[in-house]
């Protein structure tokens, strides 16, 4: 599981944790505690504000100990042991330090089971003199996309600049995964919307879509080529010259995933554990909007790529 601090506004410091392919985050994607996996296997899932202060940690159990305020329709203010969604994060939380985050829980009839704490945003740091070792750019719009280069599924090399002018959509994801809700999902997602720009041939000459891998050793070109024809369908030599399937060198690939706020560890049988990061690029190649989760909707990415097309 991969954690990181990021730096975000003032000393507010946001913990993010990698989603990865494994279980159920949110009820749709990866998770790292039993007690969300079992949340994705009886019950269903709910999430509440929750914000306080940690009063003690256990890093050897992947717990902290929250004083925290009332959480409406939930529970009252109270102060007790929390499990933590990724438990390798504790060891960046102290004593002291005040964060908000998102308890998520099972709803089983009446009552509600195993409480994870996810999203940690620390707020106040009790130790302000820490500085994280890996910094994580939230994608935000106006931001300009620097001109990361890939090799693409025919073996070619290409790079974000040559989009300009186009409206580019990226996703990160990686051949191997095995769920549903993850890349798999992303994938499925990219290929209904290219169908449908297809259908409009003044927007589909406006756009181009982009995966991005980043599993370097096992998706070479001729992997990516199967993976997207799988995706693409029969018509795969014309369609890729409109939707690439693509891998940064290894060198370069912690910071374009960096930039596009995407934590990658080793998982579970040697496969990447991961976050989601979609973003829509704009003409002029700066950021338009980023999806950091998987509950976007073809549809609302296809509405928000025919407004920057028109921009």
């Amino acid at each position: 599981m991969r954690f990181a601090l990021r730096a975000a506004v003032g000393l507010v410091l946001v913990v993010t944790f990698a989603a990865g392919c494994k279980q159920s985050r949110n009820g749709a994607g990866a998770s790292g505690s039993g007690a969300e996996n079992g949340a994705a296997a009886a019950g269903e899932l709910k999430t509440f504000p929750v914000r306080g202060k940690i009063v003690s940690v256990d890093a050897a159990k992947g717990m902290v100990t929250l004083d925290h305020e009332a959480i409406p329709g939930f529970m009252d203010a109270m102060t007790m042991p929390y499990k933590l969604k990724d438990a390798s994060v504790a060891s960046e939380l102290h004593p002291g330090d005040r964060i908000t985050a998102k308890m998520l829980v099972r709803k089983v009839g009446d009552d509600y089971e195993d409480p994870v704490l996810d999203e940690i945003v620390v707020t106040a740091q009790a130790r302000p003199d820490y500085k994280p070792a890996v910094q994580y750019h939230i994608p935000t719009a106006g931001d300009a996309v620097p001109d990361y280069k890939l090799t693409n599924q025919s073996g070619r090399t290409i790079h974000l600049a040559q989009f300009k002018g186009r409206v580019l959509l990226l996703t990160f994801v990686y051949t191997r995964c095995p769920l549903p809700d993850y890349c798999i999902r992303m994938s499925q997602n990219f290929a209904q919307i290219d169908k449908a720009l297809k259908a409009d041939p003044a927007l589909y000459a406006k756009t181009h879509l982009l995966s991005i891998s980043f599993d370097p050793k096992f998706d070479t070109p001729a992997v990516l080529k199967s993976y997207g024809e799988t995706y693409i369908g029969t018509d795969a030599k014309q369609a890729f010259a409109h939707w690439d399937f693509a891998v940064p060198p290894a060198g370069e690939l912690a910071a374009l995933t960096q930039f596009f706020d995407v934590g990658i560890t080793q998982g579970d049988a040697g496969l990447p554990t991961h976050s989601l990061s979609t973003a829509l690029i704009g003409k002029d190649g700066k950021v338009r909007a980023w999806y950091p989760t998987n509950e976007w909707t073809p549809a609302e990415v296809l509405a928000a790529i025919k407004n920057a097309a028109a921009a």
